[in-house]
């Protein structure tokens, strides 16, 4: 795949590869609402493999990361009693604009304008390889998610909202 500089230009790629971190790009076209699954489908892939990064708060307005599956919810509930907080939430797109320094549907857990806590879904380090956003809408990165713990120093959580 070709790299165009607008694209791979990122505070995300910019911190990735100042660390030498390996990463793969893939350029898909953003649909507004699409999510992960919309990425899955254009680029192939199974939207499992997809993570998508929510900007979240507590009770106290502090902001979280949580990345998590492309198919599955977060247990809100779930997330609070793991670490350690009251309540936490998502935060509205503003707000999470302002805390991550991304535009939503472009959020990417590296490079983000505030230092924020970073939660993941323990299943999500068992995989081979993750894709996730790369800092711009329609623009995906992989990596071998070990990199979550090891850049970012994810808390590994079980927060996933299971079926009935």
């Amino acid at each position: 795949m070709s790299k165009s500089r607008h694209v791979s230009a990122t505070p995300a790629t910019d911190l990735l590869r100042r660390q030498r971190v390996a990463f793969t790009e893939h350029v898909y076209d953003y649909v507004d609402h699409g999510g992960a699954r919309e990425s899955a489908r254009q680029l192939g892939r199974d939207p499992h493999e997809v993570v998508k990064t929510l900007v979240m708060e507590d009770e106290k307005a502090q902001p979280l990361i949580v990345l998590m599956h492309g198919d599955c919810e977060v247990s809100t509930k779930n997330l609070a009693r793991q670490a350690g907080r009251k309540r936490i939430q998502p935060c509205t797109p503003e707000v999470a604009q302002r805390h991550s320094g991304y535009q939503v549907g472009g959020t990417s857990p590296f490079g983000t304008r505030r230092a924020m806590p970073v939660f993941v879904e323990a299943s999500i380090l068992d995989m081979p390889d993750i894709l996730l956003n790369g800092g711009r809408r329609g623009y995906l990165i992989g990596i071998d998610p070990k990199v979550l713990t090891e850049l970012l120093k994810a808390t590994p959580v079980t927060v996933k909202l299971e079926d009935d």
